[in-house]
């Protein structure tokens, strides 16, 4: 019994690891859990339907953790919060149902080009002078397209909200905490999605490790969306993005295996 305990740990480790790294990064900046997680378990084989969903799974409790965090941290912007939440769960119930019955892969490198142009663009400003802040304009629309994409394509409702969002003028901090509270609302509707179409096979011991590496580093990341000035904050969302996004277009174009 204990034997056979261990080896469940050791399998849980890696994704624990993984979990843990990508959370603090979408904690502290509002994106790239999804993606990272995905990305390693598309390259183990996962199809990506199980792949999103599972992602998706996990992510119903970091995000829960995440989201309680930034609030503590008064790190919400409730109306902008109001502007997203909706639009985002129907784009999200839209895109899982969508996946669940379609191949949706071959829009994926369109949109990973886009992102990379966005994240040089965050980039660009971020390494410049500091952008002059300003309420968003367009936040409904954004919250419906990233949440499709996001159930689509196993994580993509950071990259592209918070990126849109900075690049509008929308302050880095109350973008990433807020951005990151609407997530749970977002995840919770597509994990529901998912199971009632594909059902709990697709729910893997990764599932199981992502979700406990993602709940421990929660509470971290949004310690730091508080703490780390504006500017610094921008240039690493827009590395991120652009490294993350790049790492896709070449997995699609079968640059690297």
């Amino acid at each position: 019994m204990l034997e056979a305990s261990l080896h469940y740990w050791e399998l849980l480790l890696p994704f624990m690891l993984v979990g843990f790294g990508a959370q603090i990064i979408d904690g502290a900046l509002g994106m790239a859990y999804g993606l990272i997680s995905s990305s390693l378990l598309l390259a183990i084989g996962v199809p990506p339907k199980a792949a999103s969903a599972s992602v998706h799974a996990a992510e119903t409790c970091t995000t829960a953790v995440s989201a309680i965090s930034h609030v503590l941290h008064r790190n919400v912007d409730w109306k902008l919060f109001g502007r997203l939440v909706i639009p985002g769960i129907v784009g999200g119930v839209l895109g899982a149902y969508v996946l669940s019955n379609i191949d949706g892969d071959a829009i994926k490198p369109w949109i990973q080009t886009y992102l990379v142009g966005i994240g040089l663009w965050l980039l660009w400003r971020g390494l410049g002078h500091t952008p002059k802040q300003r309420d968003p304009r367009y936040v409904r629309p954004l919250g419906l397209v990233g949440g499709f994409l996001d159930a689509t394509g196993g994580g993509g409702w950071g990259p592209v909200v918070t990126s849109n969002l900075l690049i509008q003028g929308s302050e880095p901090r109350y973008t990433i905490g807020t951005v990151n509270t609407v997530e749970f609302f977002l995840t919770l509707s597509i994990s529901l999605t998912f199971l009632l179409h594909l059902g709990w096979e697709t729910f893997t011991t990764a599932t199981v490790g992502l979700l406990i590496g993602g709940v421990l580093a929660a509470p971290l990341g949004a310690w730091i969306a508080r703490h780390v000035p504006a500017k610094p904050l921008m240039i690493a969302v827009g590395a991120v993005l652009t490294l993350t996004a790049g790492y896709g277009i070449a997995r699609s174009l079968a640059l690297i295996g």
